[in-house]
């Protein structure tokens, strides 16, 4: 680990320029002074224990024309952005005051409904379904004064439907597919709309096949979206979706476009602060990455503080876990050990009971030992009591995953075994249709900490069998957008395991094949480089002098 440390200060951090060529042109870009003024206010608002709510009033601009009060249209399109951000508490509150304000704003119940949906995330929970129905079905009621208000409400209506009636389907997928096609059919029919086409687009990403090697639904989206990207700089849903749509290793460079504008489309809002660290981390911006979610957790806890007061709010927790990411890969280890001390000691969350706060809650301590390589206190690592491991139990895993990868390095056979085992009893919790990636990774890390164990009882051979096994299958899973990346890969796993084995060469392709997924990663990047020393070779295969 020492060794780890002393280069963590030579690595090569590349640097995004935020300049006009790279941007394309003026006012869509965000350029570092931006970034470091928005991470000097986070960390001076922390220092001092206050944090004000920034004004959230400039959220992008969209066009959406309805048949609503004119005095309610302004906040109508203020919602709507806000919903294209995934700020879906605060969107909820504009819509919903419409609503109050103008009785027969149908449409604004649509807007209601839609708040319920988040397509990229998972699937609602019965509670937000039913939510979400009774808003569509109050749309419907109300009715829709313009033939565009009815299509978005009926093409919403294909996804909050009962189950079984006019051929609705129960799954979430095959719903998600019924809405898409809805909004295929709406974009053919108003090919000029900017919200058509956003929409659609998004719909394109919620209901894209998991890990698609060909990113037939990404490509699609990002295709329709460009169309109004080059009209509309500032729509908070275009930059947003585009994010998204090339949020995968062989796209990501696409993305830099949007992924510097949308932080200042939106600057006060903690998606759209956090949304483009998604591009840093796939192409190792490590910096840009750090303060971008810096911005983004404060922009978070101050909203909290002013509608969940003591409350730490999943979007602070989100972007947390990418900042922990990007402080162990610049190896800013205290920074990143302080973060994992501030979620340690958080005790009440808002949502009390959802994903992204377990999700992150598990990975960050997890991170934080894995990464720093520091198998003994993985072997040790405590698993604290939270109300949400029941509902969440691959949160839980990832704990119990570096517990077992600890106790393995440690040759701790037995406890080893006993974080195998707790692990399989995990994956079989896990049996919410919403979380079958979780379930299906969990069972990547049996394989990989299997692996493990089985390279150090003398097993090499079906050891590194079962390594590659799960690297294969942690590939085809791909990254779910909760998360940075996995609390360590398994191609970095099994390029050590190879390393141990006195098998350079083979440890440099595995180093070398994460790092192509995985950008800019420390230890993977370490990894290559001892390989590549012990094997007369460097990175790419060119023999050493």
């Amino acid at each position: 680990m020492g060794d780890l440390r002393r280069r963590a200060v030579g690595v090569l951090v590349v640097t995004l320029s935020f300049g006009l060529a790279a941007c394309g042109g003026g006012g869509d870009e965000i350029d570092d002074h931006t970034l470091s003024a928005q991470q000097s206010a986070a960390e001076s608002a922390a220092h001092e224990g206050h944090t004000p709510l920034g004004d959230l009033s400039k959220v992008g601009a969209v066009e959406f024309p309805t048949s609503c009060d004119p005095d309610v249209q302004p906040e109508f399109k203020r919602a709507v952005a806000l919903l294209h951000s995934f700020f879906y508490e605060e969107a909820r509150r504009g819509f919903t005051s419409v609503v109050e304000r103008d009785a027969r704003c149908g449409i604004a119940s649509w807007g209601v409904a839609m708040t319920w949906y988040h397509p990229v995330w998972t699937p609602p929970t019965e509670d937000e379904f039913r939510a979400g129905v009774a808003a569509i079905e109050q749309a419907k009621r109300v009715g829709a004064q313009t033939p565009l208000e009815g299509d978005f409400i009926a093409a919403l209506a294909s996804f909050f439907c009962t189950s079984g009636a006019d051929g609705c389907p129960a799954a979430h997928p095959e719903r998600a597919r019924r809405y898409t096609e809805a909004m295929r059919e709406l974009h053919g029919r108003y090919p000029k709309e900017q919200e058509v086409a956003a929409f659609y687009g998004l719909a394109l990403l919620g209901s894209a096949t998991p890990a698609d090697p060909t990113y037939q639904n990404q490509r699609e989206a990002a295709k329709v979206l460009d169309q109004v990207w080059q009209v509309n700089r500032e729509h908070p849903g275009i930059a947003h979706y585009l994010i998204h749509a090339f949020d995968s290793p062989g796209l990501a460079e696409q993305g830099l476009p949007a992924a510097k504008a949308y932080a200042g489309i939106a600057p006060q809002v903690p998606h759209a602060l956090h949304m483009p660290s998604h591009t840093f981390v796939r192409r190792g911006l490590w910096d840009d990455s750090i303060k971008a979610n810096l911005a983004s957790a404060e922009a978070a806890r101050a909203y909290a503080a002013k509608y969940h007061p003591g409350a730490a709010s999943f979007e602070e927790l989100h972007a947390l876990d990418y900042l922990v990411y990007g402080y162990l890969q610049t190896g800013r280890f205290a920074e990143a050990e302080a973060v994992g001390n501030q979620v340690a000691a958080m005790t009440k969350t808002h949502p009390e009971f959802d994903f992204v706060v377990a999700y992150a809650m598990g990975a960050i301590p997890a991170r934080l030992v894995l990464e720093r390589q520091a198998w003994e206190k993985a072997a040790a690592l405590p698993i604290p009591p939270r109300p949400f491991w029941g509902q969440f139990a691959f949160a839980e895993a990832h704990l119990e995953f570096a517990r077992a990868i600890g106790r393995a390095r440690v040759t701790d056979i037995a406890g080893a075994r006993q974080s195998i085992d707790r692990l399989g009893q995990l994956r079989d919790a896990v049996t919410n249709p919403r979380f079958e990636y979780f379930r299906k990774h969990i069972n990547v890390q049996m394989q990989a900490a299997s692996g493990w164990l089985a390279v150090n009882e003398g097993r090499s051979d079906e050891g590194l069998r079962r390594l590659r096994e799960a690297a294969g299958l942690e590939d085809a899973l791909g990254k779910h957008p909760v998360s940075p990346g996995s609390v360590l890969p398994v191609r970095e796993l099994l390029g050590q395991a190879l390393l141990d084995a006195d098998r350079p060469a083979e440890a440099l392709a595995a180093f070398e094949a994460s790092l192509a997924l995985n950008p800019g990663r420390l230890a993977a990047a370490e990894g290559a480089r001892r390989a590549a020393t012990k094997s007369g070779r460097v990175s790419g295969g060119t023999r050493a002098n």
